[in-house]
Order: C-alpha cells, then sequence, then structure tokens
C-alpha cells in the first residue's frame, strides 16, 4: 500500500534529505508542502499518512513554529527523530559569467540558513541585501530562475541535484557542529529498527497558584533517577507571562516508572499531554531503512 509522506518543500531541502533517509521503501511517495503548517495540516486532515518537519537546530535552537503547531494546533504523536549534519552552502544559477563577490547585490534564504551562515555572509558579502525565503531551496528555485541576476543562495547540496545551479563556496556554516534534528508525525504507527536510543516527549502546564511546581515536576523524575535530556518554555498564548513547559525523557514509555512520575505531577494539578514516545536516530545510523516498506 502506498504511503504518502509531506515534507517541508520544495524539492532539495534538507528536510527531503530526512524524509528520504526515513522513507526509501517502494511504495514510499514523498510530496512537498510550502509550509510547516502546510505539512502538519496534510496529516491532520488525511491528506498524508507522515509529515517530516525540522524540530530543533544544534546553532539556532527550535523551530518554533513546529513546536506551537503541534502544542496549539494539530493533535499528532511524533513517531521517530532523526539527527542530520547541516551543510550551507553558497549556490548561483548557471550563469555566463563568473560571480563575483562585488558585484553580488542580494543574498537569498531562509532565516536559519542565514543565522548559521553569519559570521560569513558579514564578511565577504557585506554589501549584499539579505532577502528571506520560506525554505532554502525555495532560494535555489528563485536563483536558478534568475540566473543573470547579481543574486546568490544559500542553499543544502541536494539543491544542486534538483536545480541547474552552480556552486560558489561550500560550507559557509560558522559552525561545524551544525546539526538539525527533524521528527516525523502521523496518526499511525511506524515500523523502524531498533535505534538504540529511544526519546518520549511530554508537555506540561503548570498550575498559576503554586509557587515552586516546576521544581516540584522535575523532582518527580529525579527520585525515580529518569534522566531529563530538555526542557523548553512555550507560551500557552492565554496571557503574558504564561508557559507550557516541553520536557524530553531519555527513555521510552514504560509500564511503571513514567506513569509514575505522570501520576505524581497530575497529582499537584499539573496537566501532562504525551507528545510522543518513539526511536530517535542519527543519518549515519539509518543507512539500512531501506527495508521500511
Amino acid at each position: 500500500m502506498e504511503r504518502k509522506i509531506a515534507f517541508f518543500g520544495p524539492h532539495g531541502t534538507n528536510t527531503e534529505e530526512a524524509a528520504r533517509v526515513i522513507f526509501n521503501g517502494e511504495t514510499d511517495r514523498l510530496y512537498p508542502y510550502r509550509t510547516i503548517p502546510d505539512c502538519l495540516e496534510a496529516v491532520a486532515d488525511n491528506q498524508a499518512d507522515f509529515a517530516v518537519v525540522p524540530l530543533e537546530n544544534s546553532i539556532e535552537g527550535s523551530v518554533n513554529v513546529t513546536v506551537d503547531w503541534l502544542i496549539h494546533k494539530v493533535d499528532l504523536p511524533i513517531r521517530a527523530e532523526i539527527s542530520m549534519p547541516i551543510g550551507q552552502h553558497l549556490m548561483a544559477g548557471k550563469r555566463k559569467t563568473p560571480v563575483n563577490y562585488k558585484e553580488i547585490e542580494k543574498v537569498l534564504s531562509h532565516p536559519q540558513a542565514i543565522a548559521q551562515s553569519h559570521d560569513y555572509l558579514r564578511k565577504y558579502l557585506p554589501q549584499a541585501e539579505i532577502e528571506y525565503t520560506t525554505s532554502t531551496a525555495e532560494a535555489a528555485r528563485i536563483i536558478s530562475k534568475n540566473p543573470e541576476m547579481p543574486w546568490l543562495a544559500v542553499a543544502p547540496r541536494l539543491a544542486l541535484d534538483v536545480y541547474p545551479l552552480t556552486m560558489v563556496q561550500e560550507h559557509i556554516e560558522d559552525n561545524q557542529n551544525n546539526f538539525t534534528r527533524f521528527i516525523i508525525v502521523g496518526e499511525s504507527g511506524l515500523a523502524l529498527p531498533s535505534s538504540g536510543a529511544s526519546k518520549t516527549k511530554i508537555l506540561v502546564a503548570l498550575p498559576a497558584d503554586f509557587p515552586g511546581a516546576l521544581y516540584q515536576v522535575l523532582a518527580a523524575f529525579a527520585w525515580r533517577k529518569i534522566n531529563l535530556s530538555r526542557i523548553e518554555s512555550r507560551p500557552t498564548k492565554t496571557g503574558l507571562g504564561n508557559y507550557h513547559f516541553i520536557i524530553d525523557i531519555e527513555q521510552e514509555a514504560d509500564d511503571v516508572l513514567l506513569p509514575g512520575a505522570f501520576a505524581e505531577i497530575e497529582a499537584l494539578g499539573c496537566q501532562v499531554r504525551l507528545l510522543g514516545t518513539y526511536s530517535a536516530f542519527m543519518k549515519q545510523e539509518t543507512a539500512s531503512l531501506s527495508s521500511n516498506k
């Protein structure tokens, strides 16, 4: 049975590369969507079976639109996570004359890619106007359609396979430890080989009139020796100073420890919502996932 996979597009994005690593079976069909909300809505509306979207970058932090849509707009469980090394590359359209940095008037890319290559752009292209696009691949597409314009794009290497482009400079990212975490969401389960690393992600809403509530929440995990890898606050959108807390737990859901911790937290008057319990992969661990049909 064919599965439709929505990914944050257009073709040539890092998200597409992540999707191809996870979904490379004969029955998987990948479809680009213009925005992250469009991807998530496609699954919520049963137009796609799964969606692949970016969640967090090691340099720029959380992708807030992904987090907020998962909290406020859709109720889709996270089924898997994959971390990918991210390279940002400077590209030009296929042109008759070589690129002269002094003549470049504009650099196009997604805001996160621009931020990740800020030092290089400031040093070598200080005169260039920065224009933000909905994705790095969209920047590549625009550049490829206007090859003689004095424009460059910051884009992933995959864009070279999709659009008529020329590599101007490889790896202009400011930090070599540049990774992005992508998540796969969907209503149905996802059969994948074991990654050796598991996570459970929850959303906790604290009572407004309980001093020290967050400390008590963390203590429920601490005395059970449950390791937490990340805690993040996001606005509840109900008033200034009101926050949800998103907590990453370094294990899959079990029948004893986590239910006990959740019950203790709820007894404090907090609300706990399970966002997903899933395997976490690194790119080099996923070469054999072609058996996923």
